[in-house]
Order: C-alpha cells, then structure tokens, then sequence
C-alpha cells in the first residue's frame, strides 16, 4: 500500500489529535483542512453533516477528505444538543453550564455520543460512512481536565468515568468516535489497498 494523503475536515485541534492517534498504523499523511475553509453545516443529522464537510474539503485539496459530525443526545432535552452540539454557546465552558443548567432540576440524566464518519474523494464519491454510538449519563459537575467539548460531564455508562478522566486509550476503546472508527477502520483499509 502507497502513502496516501488524507485530510481531516476540522480545524478542530482536538480532534486532529485524536484522528492522528486513530490513523497512526496506516499509511496516510494527515493533514489538517485549509484553515481560511468554511463549510456550513446545515444537515439535520450528523451523517449529513459529515457528507457535507468531508465532500466540500476533498474538493477543495484534491485528496481524499476525512469528516465527522458528532455530537450529544440528551434524553430529557429531546435529543438537544445534538447537531447543535458545536454550536449550542460560543465556547466550551459556556456550553457545559448551559447543559448542566438545563438539566439541573431533571433527575432523568440519560445521553449519548454520537459520531458519523465520512470519507470522500475529490470528485464528489463517497468512498465509506459509519456511525458510531456511546451511552452515557450526564453528571451534574464537570469532573476531569483530559479531552474536549462536553467530555468533563458526560459519564460513559458503565465504567463511572467521564471522557475527561480517561486515557486517549480508553477513550478511543469506549468512545463514539473510537466505535465509528472501528466501523470505518477495515473499509478504509480496503479502500487504500485499492490504491
């Protein structure tokens, strides 16, 4: 199998690290998306959303292009988030004391991940979708400095553990966008293989 190059749909640094942890043993050059490329979200799921990015960006660099949309479902908010997750406060933090706001007096606490993976070459095919999905509960304090997003109060069910207090390890083992990938993993093997 040749070197081939792949770029991630994000300008996300968290997510690059964690997709070039993901692709470290197979034989892709990962680059980041051009940073002045903006790709509008307007799907109303997230594989639509990752369609979305992962076409525009193959267009725009002439490789094959990498996406996710992922985002979180709570239960008792009528699966808000969701694809709104990114944009449900302008940062981080914000984000996670207008959850926990919400929620604050609901004692039915249940969520879930979801990631949608996408691969497209630059003429517009879609080469591979997936999707990814993790239960979970949310808690009602942050706990944890790993990770990103909502990671610090979402608790993956089973383990008593928030992404944000796990290793990149056990994340990628239990998390929604290590799932998907396990998902995509032996296509996208296939596909390279391909040439």
């Amino acid at each position: 199998m040749s070197q081939r190059t792949l770029v991630i749909a994000s300008g996300n640094a968290g997510k690059l690290r964690e997709f070039a942890r993901l692709l470290d043993a197979l034989p892709v050059t990962i680059e980041a998306q051009p940073e002045d490329l903006e790709v509008e979200e307007t799907g109303t799921t997230f594989a639509a959303n990752a369609r979305l990015k992962a076409c525009a960006v193959a267009a725009a660099t002439g490789h094959w292009a990498l996406a996710d949309d992922s985002g979180l479902a709570v239960e008792a908010l009528g699966g808000a988030p969701g694809v709104y997750s990114a944009r449900y406060a302008p940062s981080d933090p914000e984000r996670i004391e207008r959850l926990l706001n919400a929620l604050e007096s609901r004692s039915d606490r249940a969520a879930h991940f979801s990631a949608a993976l996408c691969i497209a070459a630059p003429d517009g095919r879609v080469l591979a979708e997936v999707e990814g999905r993790c239960p979970g509960r949310i808690t009602t304090a942050p706990r944890g400095d790993q990770g990103f997003g909502y990671d610090p109060i979402f608790e993956v069910a089973s383990t008593g553990l928030t992404f944000a207090e796990m290793s990149l390890e056990e994340k990628r083992c239990h998390g929604h966008r290590g799932r998907a990938f396990a998902l995509l993993e032996p296509q996208l093997q296939q596909l390279l293989q391909q040439g």
